[in-house]
């Protein structure tokens, strides 16, 4: 049994590749999280249909997804890694959970706000209002203490802290009452061409997205042609200039050096040159995850026995959670 604090994180399986956003906002740090944390990172299938996806793609994405976890140095014999709909306990506790949910709470929930308001009510489902409540549900089933996620999860993450809480205090204590570990501000990053807003797989162009299955090739032209500034000089300023200081981020995060180190480098040097440099790192920090990423897809038998075998560890936890809040809640327990 290990003594180290429990931990819980997630990423949908909404594209074909995970991007450079993913790689460093995220991946990075759970890949060092994973030695402090007994970790639990799921590809969350079941968050992914809250919109219309293909039953093949989505297949495909699932494993996709999990590969590149792997390939950025999630460990699936440190961590628990495995998919969301392979454990049966997430949809059951979400359940009870949407019991003690109030309607405002959920509807007061900023992303289901802004999407229900893109997309419409005809195209809003009762799964997208749900969506917190489901993650309230993933968080809870393995008494995770720590949660890391950016800035856009932290109200969720709220909202699994008050039902854990309102169970508790309902039923008796059952839930571990889990904190937000907010990832570095330094990780976040930006569009390549629309630095003012976060690299993302819905973004309405993949111009400003590195992928972290792109052709090294493709990778260099994306940087060449990502968004500066007319002054012509490396300095980081991320109001002044967000869209140089943007690439400073990403140049810092994969060589592991200072922002400062790096503008002395560049000093008196243009953007070229700066950006002929950026393509070496990039470049050189994705091929191996690329690589390794391809080598786990070219053999899907495997990739699905590591994470059957996973679920089959998280299906263990989550089962005894379950088996708690049924017996808490009154259910009559099936004899066997």
């Amino acid at each position: 049994m290990t003594s180290l604090p429990r931990l819980y994180s997630g990423m949908q399986p909404s594209a074909d590749s995970l991007h450079l956003g993913n790689y460093i906002g995220a991946l990075l740090q759970w890949k060092d999280l994973q030695s402090t944390h007994d970790a639990f990172f799921s590809v969350v299938d079941m968050h992914a249909i809250t919109v219309a996806q293909d039953p093949a793609e989505l297949r495909e994405k699932t494993r996709r997804t999990a590969a590149q976890y792997i390939a950025a140095g999630i460990d699936p014999s440190a961590s628990t890694l495995y998919v969301q709909s392979h454990v049966a306990a997430h949809a059951q506790l979400q359940w009870v959970l949407a019991t003690i949910t109030g309607y405002g709470e959920a509807a007061r929930m900023t992303q289901f706000k802004d999407k229900s308001a893109k997309q419409g009510a005809d195209a809003t489902s009762v799964g997208l209002f749900t969506y917190p409540v489901l993650m309230a549900a993933d968080i809870l089933l393995y008494d995770a203490e720590v949660v890391p996620v950016g800035d856009d999860q932290r109200q969720h993450v709220e909202l699994t802290r008050d039902l854990a809480e309102r169970f508790n205090s309902r039923f008796g204590e059952t839930f571990v009452v889990p904190q937000t570990l907010t990832l570095k501000e330094s990780a976040r990053i930006y569009d390549l061409q629309n630095p003012s807003s976060k690299m993302s797989k819905s973004a309405d162009s993949g111009s400003g997205i590195v992928w972290l299955l792109d052709e090294p090739d493709a990778t260099r032209k994306k940087i060449m042609r990502a968004v500066t500034d007319t002054d012509g000089v490396v300095s980081f300023d991320r109001e002044g200039k967000p869209g140089i200081s943007n690439l400073l981020s990403i140049y810092g995060a994969l060589s592991g050096r200072s922002i400062q180190s790096i503008e002395l480098e560049y000093e008196g040097k243009g953007y070229g040159d700066f950006k002929k440099g950026l393509v070496e790192v990039v470049v050189g920090a994705l091929g191996p995850v690329r690589e390794r990423a391809l080598e786990l897809l070219a053999d899907p038998a495997e990739l699905d026995r590591i994470l059957a075998h996973n679920a089959a560890r998280a299906d263990e936890v989550a089962e005894a959670t379950l088996a708690k809040v049924y017996d808490k809640v009154g259910f009559l327990r099936r004899v066997r």
